[in-house]
């Protein structure tokens, strides 16, 4: 029997694992496939990050993880040839790649006498199950909720026991550093593409003390999450991007009666609704969800590649902007209240478009996962589902002054305001200023100018999309 590990990297609450064992009396080979094709769009954070945590499987394996690089159904069927093999066990994807990639792998492999079989989710509900009472796919996410707590949520599996790993040849992880980051797109210029300095606790082991340690603060996780200053969010998104952890664990391990907790699981919750958006609308990956926005003026000459650019390497002049885009290139993550006044900043203030800083961030989180960050993005630029209003416009100072009033999180990696007081380290154009030391970029834009052309960009897409509307009707 081969396990063929993807999304799902541990051996604790790994119900396809647990299958594979059964249907194998035991005998496991316990796969990875580094896949070139889908390799080549990951950048080098999280390509760097999964290493580390294939690595860390590998050691709890004892050294029994085989490793190929290839084509899937290709490399699959050669374990299979030398191991006797006549099965695949995976747990099922949902994602538009990796659906497509499974079923190529499965048709391939059927030719060759060996059957494969997709089991369990990534997610506590299976995208596809929640369903609105006329039997439609949830458009919002309050409807995806009430019928998400309504489905019954399985308790956790403890480590999978009593399993004979098998091994055959296999590559060190160090090829996987040869086929990510190979599809650069040009407008990113010579952006850097170093690897962040993440946290070292990966793999399930250090999944599980990021937990725990969460586990003491959830109580407050309602009065914290949005103060990017403070040790106030899980920091699990990485973990549960790689399967690290499943969500069942980590909703049995914070289940409580506090407030903090119920917020928390909603937060859980908006993870399996945008997947679940991603299965029935697959080109909401690159396309909008709101069709009226695809007629949204935005800039694309040489003028709006520099001042992505500015905005990708946090040198705006505005203090929260800057300090979001500086923890994403040196950690590979981002505060999720930052993410969201930067997504709005380059959208409404810059007059860019949303796919752009959607691929930077893919490019550069550890965490990037297609469903939370393309629609997370469609949310802030007023074009998905459950989306914030286009003109409801972040302001980068009181978003700062709101959130971060004490400057911790602006002094910490606007190292060039790391000794101004707030709330003058908050104000744009604080370089310039007689409390700032210099060296600070002054403002690339007026902020109050641009949100209102953005507005202006806003009506003008409605409009269009009410005349090209009455003129379908009338055809």
């Amino acid at each position: 029997m081969i396990f063929w590990f993807r999304r799902d990297l541990r051996l604790s609450d790994n119900r396809a694992l647990v299958e594979a064992a059964r249907r194998g009396d035991g005998d496991v080979v316990a796969v990875f496939v580094i896949d070139p094709q889908l390799a080549a769009s990951v950048g080098p954070a999280r390509g760097a990050y999964l290493s580390e945590t294939l690595r860390a499987l590998d050691a709890s394996l004892e050294g029994q993880l085989v490793l190929r690089r290839g084509e899937p159904s290709a490399e699959l069927a050669q374990v299979a040839r030398a191991t006797g093999a006549r099965q695949v066990i995976a747990t099922e994807d949902f994602a538009p790649a990796g659906r497509s990639r499974d079923a190529r792998v499965r048709s391939a492999l059927a030719s060759a006498g060996i059957t494969t079989t997709f089991f369990d989710s990534a997610y506590v509900v299976r995208p596809g199950t929640v369903r609105t009472k006329t039997g439609t796919p949830c458009k919002v996410f309050t409807s995806f909720r009430r019928g998400w707590e309504n489905e019954e949520f399985t308790e956790p599996l403890g480590r999978v026991a009593g399993v004979n790993w098998v091994r055959t040849q296999s590559v060190d992880v160090s090829e996987l550093s040869d086929v990510v980051a190979r599809r650069r797109p040009e407008y990113f210029g010579a952006l850097p593409d170093d690897v962040p300095h993440f946290d070292s606790r990966v793999g399930e082991t250090g999944a599980g003390a990021i937990l725990q340690d969460f586990v003491t603060r959830v109580g407050s996780y309602d009065e914290t999450r949005n103060l990017p200053g403070v040790t106030g969010t899980s920091r699990l998104s990485a973990h549960l991007r790689f399967g690290t952890l499943h969500p069942r664990q980590v909703l049995a391990a914070t289940n409580g009666s506090t407030h903090g907790a119920e917020v928390f699981r909603a937060e859980i919750c908006w993870r399996e609704f945008y997947a679940d958006v991603l299965l029935h609308h697959p080109d909401s990956t690159w396309r909008e969800l709101q069709p009226a926005m695809a007629h949204l003026r935005v800039d694309r000459d040489d003028a709006a590649i520099e001042r992505f650019q500015r905005w990708a390497r946090g040198e705006t002049g505005y203090p929260l902007v800057d300090a979001g885009m500086r923890q994403l290139l040196a950690e590979g993550w981002m505060h999720n209240r930052v993410r969201m006044v930067c997504a709005s900043f380059l959208v409404k203030h810059l007059h860019l478009d949303w796919r752009w800083g959607a691929q930077w961030f893919m490019w550069r989180l550890i965490d990037g996962d297609v469903a939370s960050n393309q629609h997370g993005w469609q949310w802030s630029a007023g074009t998905g589902t459950d989306a914030s209003p286009f003109h409801r416009i972040f302001n980068p100072t009181l978003q700062a002054e709101r959130f971060d009033p004490e400057g911790r999180y602006v002094r910490q990696y606007v190292t060039e305001l790391a000794t101004v007081a707030a709330p003058q380290c908050l104000q744009p154009g604080a370089g310039d200023g007689l409390f700032a030391p210099t060296g600070y970029v002054a403002p690339m834009i007026d902020a109050a100018t641009e949100r209102d052309d953005a507005l202006v960009r806003f009506r003008e897409a409605r409009e269009f999309a009410r005349t090209t509307s009455r003129e379908d009707g009338g055809s």
